[in-house]
C-alpha cells in the first residue's frame, strides 16, 4: 500500500489548509504522539502525526459525516457536532477545501460547549473524487483519507466493465488501493459469473476480487478477511447493488436503511449521506449513495495507472508524442490488430483520455475567470474606498 500521496497530486490537495507550518520540539513531538496513540483505532498513523501541526489546546478529530453545515466528528471520546470558524470559509470556500467524510481536523472543542470550531482541515493522504455532476466543472470529494476503495457491482444486471475502468482510474489517481466486490451471485449461472471473471482479468485488471451473496453469504468470509483493524473502506457503486445490506451484515445489526431494486434491476437510492462506520473487528467503513455520474477530472495519473498496459506498449511507438489513432510505427495499433488488447478496452481508454483532458481544461479555464473577477473585484473595491 501507498506510503503517502503521490507527487502528480495538486497542491491544493497537498498543502495544509489553514495551519502555517511550526517546528516542534522533541519533547511537543512526543507529547502530541501519546496525546493521539488512542486515535489510531481510527485510522491514526505516523504519517498524519509527522504532518499534523495542531496546537497542544487544539482536539484532533475525524469527519464520520457531513450534515449540511454542520460536521460529525468523532475522536477517542465518541461522536460529538463541530462547525467550521468564518475565518476558515472565508479563505476556502471551494467544495474540494472543505471538510469531507474520513478527514482530520483541529479544533477548538471545551468541556463545557456544545459544539467544536474547526479551523484547519489536515493533509489529505488519499482522496476519492470525482467531477461536479451536471455541467459544473469542478471537483466533489467523495471521502479522504482512505487505505482501499471497494467497487461494487451487481453479477445480475449491474455489471459492466468500462464503469468498472472508470472506476478504478478514479481509485488509483486518488492515491487508495482498488478492491472488486461482486455481488448477488446466487441470482446468476455460475458459468455467467465465470465469464464475468474471464472479462475482468482479459482487460488488465489485476485488482483483487471477491464474490459475494447477501442472500447465502457465500464469500462474506473472503471479504471479512480483507477488512483490517484500522484501514479505512469506502464502498461505491450504483444504487441497488447491495452495499448497505452488505454493511449492515458487517456491523450485524440494521443501522442502514435498505430496499429491494425495482423489477428491472435499476437501483432505488436509500443512503442518503456518506458516513464513516467503525466495524466490531476494527476496521472502518463509509457507505456511499449510489452514484449514477462518475465524470473524470484531471486524471492523468490514474489512467496512467488502470491502462498501464497501453502505457507500456506506447513507449515502443514511433513517435513519442503518438495518439494512437493513426500514426504509422503505432505499437498500440499493432497491439490491436493483433489481438494483444481488446477494441472495447482500448476505446475506453481514449474515451476516458479525452474526457479528463477536456475536463481539465475547461476547469482551468474557469479558474482563470474566476481569479480575473477576484481581481476585478478587489481593484474596483479599492477605487470606491479612495474616492
Amino acid at each position: 500500500m501507498r506510503e503517502g500521496m503521490p507527487d502528480h497530486t495538486p497542491a491544493s490537495q497537498r498543502h495544509v489548509i489553514g495551519c502555517s507550518r511550526v517546528m516542534r520540539s522533541e519533547e511537543e513531538r512526543r507529547y502530541m504522539k501519546d496525546q493521539h496513540c488512542e486515535l489510531i483505532e481510527l485510522g491514526w498513523n505516523d504519517w498524519f502525526e509527522q504532518r499534523a501541526e495542531c496546537t497542544k489546546t487544539d482536539t484532533i478529530a475525524r469527519v464520520a459525516a457531513v450534515d449540511r453545515d454542520q460536521l460529525l466528528l468523532v475522536d477517542q471520546t465518541g461522536h460529538f457536532r463541530a462547525k467550521l470558524t468564518g475565518s476558515y470559509l472565508h479563505r476556502h470556500h471551494l467544495p474540494h477545501e472543505l471538510p469531507s467524510v474520513g478527514d482530520w481536523v483541529c479544533l477548538e472543542k471545551h468541556s463545557n460547549d456544545d459544539i467544536g470550531l474547526v479551523h484547519t482541515l489536515l493533509e489529505r493522504r488519499s482522496s476519492l473524487r470525482r467531477k461536479s455532476a451536471g455541467n459544473a466543472i469542478g471537483y466533489q470529494m467523495i471521502a479522504a483519507n482512505v487505505d482501499f476503495v471497494v467497487i461494487v457491482q451487481s453479477c445480475q444486471f449491474d455489471f459492466n466493465l468500462k464503469r468498472l475502468e472508470r472506476y478504478l482510474v478514479m481509485v488509483m489517481d486518488g492515491g487508495a488501493e482498488p478492491c472488486i466486490l461482486l455481488t448477488k451471485t446466487d441470482l446468476v449461472d455460475p458459468a455467467v459469473l465465470a465469464a464475468q471473471l474471464a472479462e475482468i482479468r482479459s482487460a488488465g485488471i489485476t485488482a483483487p476480487i471477491v464474490t459475494l451473496s447477501n442472500v447465502t453469504r457465500d464469500g462474506m468470509d473472503d471479504l471479512k478477511r480483507l477488512l483490517l483493524s484500522g484501514m479505512t473502506y469506502c464502498f461505491v457503486g450504483s444504487s441497488g447493488v447491495g452495499k448497505s445490506t452488505l454493511i449492515n451484515h458487517l456491523i450485524g445489526r440494521e443501522m442502514l436503511e435498505t430496499r429491494a431494486v425495482s423489477g428491472t434491476g435499476e437501483g432505488r437510492h436509500t443512503t442518503v449521506r456518506r458516513e464513516l462506520i467503525r466495524l466490531e473487528g476494527g476496521a472502518l467503513v463509509i457507505d456511499n449513495p449510489g452514484m449514477r455520474e462518475f465524470g473524470i477530472l484531471g486524471a492523468e495519473v490514474g489512467i496512467e495507472g488502470s491502462y498501464s498496459d497501453i502505457k507500456a506498449l506506447s513507449s515502443s511507438c514511433r513517435y513519442r508524442d503518438c495518439s494512437h489513432t493513426g500514426e504509422p510505427g503505432c505499437a498500440v495499433l499493432e497491439a490491436l490488430q493483433s489481438g494483444e488488447i481488446s477494441r472495447e478496452h482500448f476505446e475506453n481508454f481514449l474515451k476516458l483520455t479525452k474526457e479528463s483532458e477536456f475536463n481539465q481544461m475547461s476547469y482551468a479555464e474557469k479558474r482563470k475567470k474566476d481569479r480575473d473577477f477576484g481581481k476585478h473585484k478587489m481593484s474596483v473595491i479599492k477605487n470606491l474606498k479612495y474616492k
